[in-house]
């Protein structure tokens, strides 16, 4: 499709509602509000994948390339037949499709960090005046892009601020945590974009993902390769149409040609909830105990039913002893580990226990906060995240928007905001031009100040006139993600 048709219907014709003269148009995108508690930091992510598909690729592909004519035929016949008798005309997308490149700058800040709420991640603004309606033309389609990569990025570092502080008191494998968190999220999401687009966000923190298009995704956008870096990775793992064919008389047997049949080495994940996880544990687990701990690799067990917190660690007022113990309790009577030099147990490197339902990161924290008690390692569960996770959440979670708070007009400059007085206040931007200064480590914004002072602080040109002049790489982009984790822990 054609992109300029990727947009609200009430943009089509603001090029005609701009004050005669305008010339320029000069905006930006924040984060405006956290409705998450304790989360005052956004981490800015996607700009780069949107600007290499949508404005170089899609553009490209869709527009300049295809013939003038079919463009501006299609464009008037979509946009006629949609609003009716108008006066939006085609001069201005004939003209666009002359010159043959969007002539618009993109500034931003790195991709990775985590920007302070309120805080612009970028700014845009058109560099040849005729084009002055271009750059809140794009609002609809940057906005539908870009929220949710910054939105899953953040919630992701959040679980591993929890994981990383948990290992680090109570593990002596805290590099494990690149893998303690899991994704599996895409089935759950709005489409395939927002699954790829999210799964990139989580695996700025982890390694574990079932997403297998996040590979391509930073493969194509973000200078990554999967031959000589990991940028995701999984386990063989059943599910529960596995498990129901073998027949619940046949479980047992079942596991056992799992284990020492179709995988007799590795780590395999194995479900095993799907009728009596307790039997499963209590049962079937000690018959194939040697099997188990002669293999090279681990056997994980997979419940995913029922309060993740209890099941996993037990629930004090359960009806049996086996509730009252929990999964890593349980696993441990079966085939006991060590005790590690910080005092916490350590099953055996052959046995270990996934949950991936309704995880959260309040019950990732009680979880690990109830390991520890019990005198567990954190590291001993791996956690699977869905879309119960990346999914409830919407553009608002962290009030993103995109707004004009400068133009030009007959030659002079113009700043401009808004302050709504029905509004909290969530909705008062900026005004004029922008300049990020970055201070012990926290950037901050200075609004409204001069064409000679928005040239210097931290936002860098990666986008003019049709070229990429940025590429950053996954591995780079982690390193910033990971930097900050370790300055808040």
């Amino acid at each position: 499709m054609n992109p300029l048709l990727l947009t609200d219907g009430y943009k089509v014709d603001h090029r005609r509602q701009y004050p005669t003269g305008t010339t320029l148009v000069y905006s930006n995108w924040t984060p405006r509000k956290s409705r998450i508690e304790g989360v005052d930091e956004v981490v800015f992510f996607g700009l780069q994948y949107f600007i290499k598909k949508y404005i170089i690729h899609d553009f490209e592909a869709y527009f300049f390339k295809q013939p003038k004519e079919e463009v501006v035929k299609k464009y008037a016949r979509r946009i006629n037949n949609y609003l009716g008798e108008n006066l939006v005309g085609t001069k201005h997308i004939e003209d666009l499709h002359d010159l043959g490149y969007i002539p618009m700058v993109f500034k931003a800040l790195p991709e990775g960090i985590s920007v302070p709420i309120r805080v612009p991640m970028f700014t845009m603004f058109n560099t040849l005046p005729e084009f002055f309606w271009l750059t809140n033309y794009f609002e609809t389609l940057l906005s539908a892009v870009v929220w949710l990569p910054c939105n899953s990025a953040t919630i992701a570092k959040e679980y591993r601020k929890v994981l990383d502080k948990y290992a680090e008191e109570t593990s002596s494998v805290p590099e494990f945590v690149d893998w303690q968190a899991h994704d599996f999220s895409m089935r759950g999401m709005g489409g395939i974009e927002a699954s790829v687009t999210s799964a990139a966000g989580h695996l700025l923190s982890f390694t574990g993902s079932d997403t297998i298009p996040a590979i391509d995704f930073f493969e194509e956008y973000y200078n990554a390769n999967s031959d000589n870096e990991l940028i995701a990775g999984s386990v063989a793992a059943t599910e529960h149409s596995v498990m129901c064919m073998g027949t619940t008389e046949g479980e047992c047997e079942t596991f056992k040609r799992l284990i020492t049949e179709v995988y007799p080495k590795g780590i395999v994940s194995i479900v095993s909830d799907t009728w009596d996880l307790w039997k499963v544990l209590t049962d079937y687990l000690p018959r194939l105990k040697e099997d188990i701990v002669a293999r090279e690799g681990k056997v994980v067990i997979r419940p995913d039913s029922g309060d993740p917190v209890d099941i996993i660690c037990g629930n004090p007022n359960g009806k049996t002893e086996q509730e009252k113990k929990g999964v890593i309790e349980l696993l441990w009577d079966v085939f006991g580990g060590t005790t590690n030099t910080k005092g916490y147990k350590e099953l055996i490197p052959q046995i270990g226990a996934i949950y991936g339902d309704s995880i959260t990161v309040p019950r990732a924290t009680q979880i690990a906060e109830r390991l520890k008690e019990k005198g567990f390692a954190s590291t001993n569960v791996v956690l699977g995240i869905g879309s119960f996770t990346y999914q409830y959440n919407t553009r608002d979670t962290f009030g993103f928007a995109m707004k004009a708070t400068y133009g030009e007009v007959n030659g002079e400059g113009r700043a401009i905001f808004k302050d709504p007085i029905t509004d909290d206040g969530t909705k008062k931007s900026a005004k004029g031009l922008m300049k990020i200064d970055l201070i012990d480590g926290v950037y901050h914004l200075t609004d409204n100040v001069s064409w000679e002072e928005e040239q210097k602080g931290e936002l860098k040109e990666v986008f003019r006139d049709g070229k990429l002049l940025v590429d950053q790489s996954l591995s780079a982009i982690r390193s910033r993600v990971k930097s900050q984790i370790s300055v808040t822990l």
